[in-house]
């Protein structure tokens, strides 16, 4: 696999992840064009990418990461390693909330929090929400580039489901930027510069970690990916959507993401 990697693999890696981040912008863009987010459709669409992003982390990221640790060192030490792997993506991922947390709990245009507070604080509410879902976007620019290039069939899909999860984000830093300037370009702008982290972070990581690139490292970047998607969709996306359902949109939006990363794969395979 290694020998097969071309500057067309990662110039179609790196598409795909800036596609995937530049859907921070499209939930920016339906601020300006909505009174308010669909409480109902946002809760259906954050479960459906939850549900997506574990099934292919579960399903193909970690058994590529234990398929590649397999190949290195063994069957035995392969599953081991892939393990610890997953394990320290999840530790990664929960090192960077507690240093950075993620502050987009509510996303409504009508919430009290933003009603109540005045404009200086509410566009550096604004501006620290975005500075902080910019830091949690390098870690899915990482995931989304690296599975991109090492199998299309599984990058498309979680870029996918990671496009899902960026269109609130987009919409938890439009909002506050919006109301506190009046300017729908400076809150497009924040949204887009956001959305541009995940990109920035493939590009970066690709070049640190380009002359490493082994089965060993694969399997180690495939464990991380898994484990930090996996917390995400359970620390975020899930919760989140649950916060906005008024019925069974997040069970129905899990099941869904997951049929669909299912069914997609499948096809994938024929």
């Amino acid at each position: 696999m290694l020998a097969d990697i071309t500057a067309h693999n990662v110039l179609v890696a790196l598409a795909v992840t800036t596609a995937a981040g530049l859907a921070t912008g499209l939930g920016g863009l339906l601020v300006f064009t909505t009174k308010t987010p669909n409480a109902r459709m946002l809760a259906f669409g954050l479960a459906f990418a939850g549900g997506a992003m574990v099934y292919v982390s579960l399903s193909e990221i970690l058994n590529k990461s234990i398929a590649s640790f397999t190949s290195a060192y063994g069957e035995a030490q392969g599953f081991s390693y892939g393990t610890l792997a997953f394990l320290s993506g999840v530790m990664l991922i929960v090192l960077i909330d507690r240093m950075i947390p993620n502050p987009h709990e509510r996303l409504e245009a009508d919430d009290p929090f933003f009603r109540d507070h005045n404009r200086e604080y509410i566009k550096r509410v604004g501006l620290l929400t975005a500075v902080a879902i910019t830091a949690h976007n390098f870690p899915e620019g990482l995931a989304t580039f690296f599975a991109t290039l090492e199998d299309p069939r599984v990058g498309l899909p979680l870029a996918f489901a990671i496009a899902i999860h960026n269109i609130p984000e987009g919409i938890a830093i439009a909002v506050p930027v919006y109301y506190a300037t009046g300017n729908k370009r400076y809150a497009f702008v924040a949204c887009m510069v956001s959305g541009l982290a995940e990109p920035v972070g493939a590009i970066i990581g690709y070049a640190v970690l380009a002359p490493y690139l082994s089965e060993g490292m694969f399997g180690a970047l495939f464990g991380i990916i898994a484990g930090v998607m996996v917390f995400l969709a359970l620390d975020e996306l899930l919760p989140a959507a649950k916060r906005y359902a008024k019925g069974h949109e997040t069970v129905y939006g899990l099941v869904t993401g997951m049929g669909a990363l299912a069914i997609s794969l499948m096809l994938f395979k024929w």
